[in-house]
């Protein structure tokens, strides 16, 4: 039909954590304004963002990814903004889009970091 039902996964070290943006039915621009805190595990490597498509009659389809690893978030202290290009999840797979987010760590209760991750929308 030429168009998606997309909706976004939160994945810290590859396990999936409990939050899952809203589906956008029927576009491929996508907005959703959602955010969401999840405690960090004080050895975490990378926070992944999985853009899928949502298909009731089978299973939903992977668009892509984006990653933002430990190391790009220390070079960002007041946090990481911009748009980041959707990366294959299968090797050999055709990936075209990016995704708009925001991405900051603070320090939680207890001395437990936090991230703040606000995703914004896609394209």
């Amino acid at each position: 039909t030429g168009s998606s039902d997309p909706y976004c996964i939160v994945k810290i070290d590859g396990e999936a954590i409990a939050s899952r943006t809203a589906t956008v039915w029927k576009t491929l621009s996508p907005f959703w304004g959602e955010e969401y805190e999840v405690q960090l595990p004080p050895s975490f490597h990378s926070v992944s963002i999985y853009v899928l498509d949502e298909d009731a009659l089978s299973r939903d389809d992977v668009i892509g990814k984006v990653c933002i690893t430990r190391d790009t978030l220390a070079q960002h202290p007041k946090g990481y903004s911009g748009w980041m290009s959707l990366r294959e999840v299968d090797p050999g797979e055709e990936v075209q889009g990016e995704i708009h987010l925001r991405a900051e760590v603070r320090g939680g209760r207890g001395g437990r970091r936090q991230l703040r991750c606000t995703v914004l929308e896609a394209r």
